[in-house]
């Protein structure tokens, strides 16, 4: 475990959702649960998955917790499998104790978004040089996927079958992570042509062809996340926000998960407010995340996973680092951290090579 000190909180101040008190005290929450070897389960005694882990560590790094962030990356590099992947999950972030043995897609490249945000946060050249290998095995794993449409397979299991049907949330996340990957390679001056092409392919699949994904609609993530991976930009963008907004959104209380259920979440609705920023809506991004102050925890300075508001119960009783880790990032986002409105602004971030005329259909 992380000994907390006291992080730095400037950006990490927004009204109505946390003081400089609370934003140090959700980041200490974070560096409790973390292990001594890095890792960053959902909270001690649960699992930890390689995409949740990612978003914690990048959460720390907006506090200038770089020294935990950076040995949360060096846990995935330790632990990378020879097909340049991770499993689904580790039972309390034990890498001995494997309790899923699938490998998914999203959860594998995510790790070039926190390469790039750790980089971009500390101007580490030493860290860039260690971790490249690592992005590139992830980028290949997840690329050896994709399907001729240009959407990702979601999930290769344990005994090598993939499986090709593909997620739009996931293949949206991979989006996000393949341009982050491609801005390491530039950093590097190693241009990596194949994966721009395939950017290009997955954006024009996101954009034009909802058919070649699951129909996954009922969920808020499938709703917001085509926007937040950059995959839909500007009038489109906006045009569906727009289109569920009254679907998704509980005014006063935030996002829910799927509907009709009535349960409303604190990732979805961090992630969700994310991608209004990302969008220039800033005013609405800060009414979500005011929203969900029902749902931190004034002891630990985390955040309880959901709400079902019509039985007025916190479900289910967890609280995840990773709910604590999108609500800072979002935060810091507002709060103009240099890092995360680059990671996730997308303005100087490769946008893939194929134009739509080009594409595959």
């Amino acid at each position: 475990m992380t000994t907390p000190r006291t992080p730095r909180t400037e950006h990490l101040v927004l009204p109505g959702v946390l003081t400089a008190g609370q934003a140090a005290a959700t980041v200490a929450g974070i560096l409790a649960v973390q292990r001594e070897d890095g890792a960053i389960p959902w909270f001690r005694g649960h699992h930890l998955d390689p995409w949740d882990h990612v978003e914690a560590a990048m959460a720390l790094d907006t506090a200038g917790e770089h020294d935990a962030a950076e040995r949360a990356y060096l846990w995935l590099a330790r632990h990378q499998l020879a097909d340049g992947s991770w499993y689904a999950a580790y039972a309390d972030g034990d890498p001995l104790d494997v309790a899923d043995r699938g490998r998914e897609t999203n959860f594998v490249a995510y790790i070039a978004v926190g390469v790039w945000h750790h980089y971009l946060a500390t101007g580490d050249d030493t860290f860039l040089d260690r971790m490249w290998p690592v992005v590139c095995a992830a980028v290949e794993f997840v690329l050896r996927l994709q399907q001729p449409g240009g959407q990702i397979g979601w999930r290769r299991d344990d005994d090598g079958t993939p499986t090709a049907d593909a997620l739009l949330t996931g293949s949206s996340s991979v989006h996000h992570a393949l341009r982050c990957a491609l801005a390491v390679a530039e950093q590097r001056e190693e241009p990596q042509p194949d994966w721009e092409l395939a950017a290009g392919a997955l954006r024009h699949a996101i954009r034009h062809h909802p058919e070649r994904f699951l129909d996954k609609g009922r969920y808020s993530m499938d709703w917001y996340y085509p926007v937040l991976g950059g995959a839909l930009t500007g009038t489109e963008a906006k045009a569906r926000i727009e289109e569920g907004w009254e679907r998704f959104v509980v005014p006063g209380l935030g996002v829910r998960c799927v509907v009709p259920n009535p349960w409303v979440t604190g990732g979805e609705s961090a992630e969700l407010a994310l991608a209004l920023w990302v969008m220039g809506e800033s005013d609405r991004a800060l009414e979500v995340l005011q929203a969900i102050q029902h749902l931190r925890d004034p002891e630990t300075g985390l955040y309880w996973t959901g709400y079902v508001f019509d039985d007025d119960a916190i479900w289910p009783r967890e609280l995840t680092t990773w709910t604590a880790g999108s609500l800072l990032l979002a935060v810091a986002a507002l709060g103009g951290h240099e890092a995360t409105c680059a990671v996730f602004g997308g303005d100087h971030l490769p946008r893939g090579l194929a134009p739509d005329c080009c594409t595959p259909v």
